[in-house]
C-alpha cells in the first residue's frame, strides 16, 4: 500500500470531493424539481418514481465494468471518462421535450456520475491508512450531503431566475471544471498484486460471506434511505403533509443539513470508535433498529410527520453507511474497485427499486380508492417490512468470524 503524504492526500481528497459535490446535486435535484416537472410533463407518481429511479438504474448498470476498470486503469483515467458522459447527460436533460427523453437523459446522467464515489474510495483503499479510509468515506458522504443541501432551497431560489433547463446547463459546466481539477491533482495508478494466486474477479467478491451478509441492508436499508432522501421525502411533504413547494424545499434543505452534520460527525468519530472496539458490525447491530422504529412512527403519524421526522429517519440510517468502506477493507487492494463497485451496485439497485416501487404502490393504493396520505403510508409500510427483514438477515450472519477491526492485507 503506497500511502500519500498528508498534504497530497488532502489535495486529492478535495479534488474528488469537488466533483462528488456536483454529482450529488445532480442526483438529488429531482426531489426539488418534482412539482415543476410534474406540472410541465403531466407526470403521475409512478412516472416521477421512474424518472428519479432512472438515474440510479443508469448508475447501477455501470458498476460491474466500472469496478474492473478501476482496478485496471485507476481512479484518474476512469473518472475523467465518466464525467464527460455526465456533462452530455446534463445537456440532454436541458434539451428534453417529453418524458422519455427526460428519462433517457436522466439515465445518461446516472451513468456519468457513477464513478464519482467509487473512484475516490478505490484510491483511498490504496493511498490512505485504514482509519483514514473510514474518515475519508464519511467526509465524502458529507460532501454529498452538502450537494443535496444545494439541490434544495438554492435550486428553488434559482428556478424563477434561470429555469430548470439552464440549471442543468450550469451543472454541465461545473462538472467540466471538476474534471479539470481531477486531471490536475489525482495520482496515476499501477495494477496491484493479485490475491491467493487467483486473477482478480467478481467471483471472489460475490462468494465472500461478509459481502453476502451485507447485501440486504445495503439494498433496502441504505438504498431505501437514499431513495427517501433524494425523492420521496419531497412528495410526502407536499402530498401527505400538505406543505407548499417552497416550504417542502425548505424541509428538504433541513433534512440534508442534518445528513451533512451526521456524516461530518462520523468522520470525526470513526477512528476513535474503531480504537475503542466499536466495529462496523457492532454499530449497525446496535443502532440501526432506531431507524426502523422511526419509520414505523412516521407510518402511524401520517400527515403529522414532517421534515423533522424524515430528518431523524435519514440520520438514524447513517449507521449502515459504514458498511461500504468495511466491505472495501475486507478485500485486498487489487480487488477494492470490484468489491466497492459490486456493493455500490447493490445499494443503487435498491435505490431504483424503492424509488420506483414506492411510486407504483402509491398509484396502486390510490386506484383502490385510498386517499393520498393513506396510499403513501401503505407504501412506506411495505418498505418498512422489507427493511426489517433485511436487518434480520444481517443479524443472522452475526456469527461471521471476520472482525471489523481487521482489514485485509494490501
Amino acid at each position: 500500500m503506497n500511502t500519500l503524504p498528508r498534504r497530497t492526500a488532502i489535495v486529492v481528497f478535495l479534488a474528488f470531493a469537488f466533483c462528488y459535490f456536483f454529482s450529488a446535486v445532480l442526483r438529488a435535484v429531482t426531489a426539488t424539481l418534482a412539482p415543476v416537472l410534474t406540472q410541465e410533463f403531466a407526470l403521475n407518481a409512478a412516472d416521477l418514481g421512474l424518472l428519479a429511479g432512472g438515474f440510479f438504474l443508469g448508475f447501477a448498470a455501470t458498476q460491474l465494468p466500472l469496478g474492473t476498470w478501476l482496478d485496471q486503469y485507476g481512479p484518474r483515467k476512469v473518472i475523467l471518462g465518466f464525467v464527460g458522459i455526465a456533462v452530455a447527460g446534463c445537456l440532454a436533460f436541458a434539451a428534453a421535450d417529453g418524458f422519455w427523453s427526460l428519462l433517457a437523459a436522466r439515465m445518461l446522467c446516472g451513468v456519468g456520475v457513477s464513478a464519482c464515489l467509487m473512484a475516490p474510495l478505490t484510491g483511498f483503499r490504496r493511498w490512505f491508512e485504514p482509519a483514514t479510509q473510514l474518515r475519508a468515506n464519511s467526509w465524502m458522504l458529507m460532501t454529498g450531503s452538502l450537494g443535496m443541501v444545494a439541490s434544495t432551497l438554492p435550486v428553488q431560489w434559482l428556478l424563477p431566475v434561470m429555469g430548470w433547463r439552464w440549471l442543468f446547463v450550469g451543472l454541465a459546466v461545473l462538472l467540466g471544471v471538476a474534471s479539470l481539477a481531477l486531471a490536475w491533482r489525482v495520482p496515476g495508478w499501477d495494477v496491484g498484486p493479485s490475491t491467493e494466486g487467483e486473477p482478480p474477479s467478481y467471483a471472489q467478491v460475490w462468494r465472500h460471506p461478509y459481502f453476502r451478509r451485507m447485501v440486504p441492508i445495503g439494498f433496502f436499508n441504505y438504498g431505501g434511505m437514499i431513495a427517501i432522501q433524494s425523492l420521496w421525502a419531497g412528495p410526502w411533504l407536499v402530498r401527505v403533509s400538505g406543505w407548499p413547494p417552497l416550504q417542502a424545499a425548505a424541509g428538504l434543505f433541513a433534512i440534508n443539513v442534518c445528513m451533512l452534520l451526521a456524516f461530518w460527525t462520523w468522520g470525526l468519530a470513526n477512528p476513535v470508535l474503531q480504537r475503542r472496539g466499536w466495529t462496523t458490525d457492532r454499530l449497525i447491530a446496535r443502532f440501526l433498529p432506531g431507524s426502523l422504529l422511526v419509520l414505523a412512527a412516521i407510518v402511524v403519524a401520517g400527515p403529522a410527520a414532517g421534515a423533522a421526522a424524515w430528518a431523524v429517519f435519514c440520520v438514524s440510517c447513517t449507521f449502515v453507511s459504514l458498511a461500504q468502506p468495511a466491505v472495501g477493507m475486507a478485500f485486498p487492494s487489487a480487488l477494492a474497485g470490484r468489491a466497492l463497485s459490486a456493493y455500490n451496485l447493490v445499494i443503487f439497485a435498491g435505490v431504483f427499486t424503492v424509488q420506483w416501487g414506492v411510486g407504483a404502490l402509491v398509484d396502486g393504493f390510490a386506484a383502490l380508492g385510498w386517499s393520498q396520505p393513506d396510499a403513501f403510508r401503505g407504501a412506506m409500510a411495505a418498505f418498512l417490512l422489507l427493511s426489517v427483514a433485511s436487518y434480520a438477515w444481517f443479524l443472522r450472519g452475526a456469527a461471521d468470524n471476520r472482525p471489523q477491526s481487521r482489514t485485509a492485507t494490501p
